[in-house]
């Protein structure tokens, strides 16, 4: 084996190691951990700035009940989305692990990841019922181009995929578990997830600067191509356009003022930020397809 793979093995158990160490120590029981029953009137379920229609017409329009309604919706979308997604990355770990050494740390880990997404989509079913919202499912077209990427991402792609569903939510719910004016049930979900997602997003990322060093133009172009596509799947699924009905608004003029408020596209963007930097480090955000791609979802 060359010596540079053997020092990519190396680090890739260091990794691992260091990230098992740190789920021994740092892991929650959502059952025990979250004050399930701490529901408080005139609070919010995500902070008002976050809201996707915050700042548009249709907002300063809304009265405050109506506000806090879309807010408890749009967590409940936000946690529908996410067990969707928890859904599609074990897929993906899954895949990444079949052929690899089932005895070393790596494969440990992926493995403890799968254990925290099984916690995580529980978690955020449980709290979607507390919030006696509806399950909000993606639409046909967005489910069909769901399982595309699961089925045909390569590699470093799924990688990408895992990145993008944890560190855009990671951002906005590190908003979310300080503020003291979100629901304490909401801030305790948050609390955990962006804990022990922090060692799920080091893993990929880790992972992901890894395969792009060695995988070939081939699968590279590939994987720029299919990652612009998951951008787009992703940052049309968070919110669905149901919510807006489901609180009394016009769901197509909702939806077409939260498609296009600046506002939105801001905060899109902010919480991509990080994530899109380091993924044009690495090469996954290269040439006019995938950045066309990436700009399109509103995520640069």
């Amino acid at each position: 084996m060359p010596t540079l793979e053997i020092d990519q093995l190396l680090n890739r158990e260091q990794v691992a190691e260091r990230l098992l160490d740190a789920s021994d120590k740092h892991s929650f029981d959502p059952d025990v951990e979250v004050a399930w029953d701490a529901l408080e009137d005139g609070k919010w379920c995500i902070p008002e700035k976050l809201v996707s229609l915050y700042g548009t017409p249709m907002w300063e329009a809304m009265p405050l009940e109506q506000r806090l309604d879309l807010s408890r919706h749009e967590a409940a979308s936000t946690a529908s989305i996410g067990i969707w997604f928890e859904i599609i990355l074990m897929q993906l770990l899954t895949r990444h692990m079949y052929d690899l050494d089932y005895l070393s740390d790596h494969v440990r880990y992926a493995l403890t990841e799968i254990a925290d997404e099984c916690r995580h989509s529980k978690m955020f079913a449980r709290m979607i019922r507390r919030l006696d919202c509806p399950l909000y499912r993606p639409d046909a077209l967005v489910r069909f181009l769901g399982r595309f990427i699961k089925t045909y991402a390569t590699t470093p792609g799924a990688f990408t995929a895992t990145l993008l569903c944890e560190e855009i939510l990671d951002r906005m719910q590190r908003q979310i578990f300080p503020d003291e004016s979100v629901q304490p049930m909401v801030r305790d979900v948050t609390r955990i997830h962006v804990v022990e997602e922090s060692r799920h997003i080091r893993y990929a990322r880790e992972e992901l600067a890894r395969q792009m060093r060695v995988c070939g133009p081939v699968e590279r172009r590939w994987t720029r191509f299919s990652s612009g596509v998951a951008a787009v799947v992703v940052a049309e699924s968070i919110i669905s356009p149901e919510v807006y009905a489901n609180v009394g608004l016009d769901r197509e003029e909702a939806l077409r003022q939260a498609r296009a408020s600046a506002h939105r596209g801001e905060t899109l963007r902010w919480s991509a930020e990080k994530l899109t930097s380091f993924l044009q480090e690495t090469g996954v955000i290269a040439g006019p397809i995938a950045t066309g791609l990436w700009r399109r979802a509103r995520l640069l």
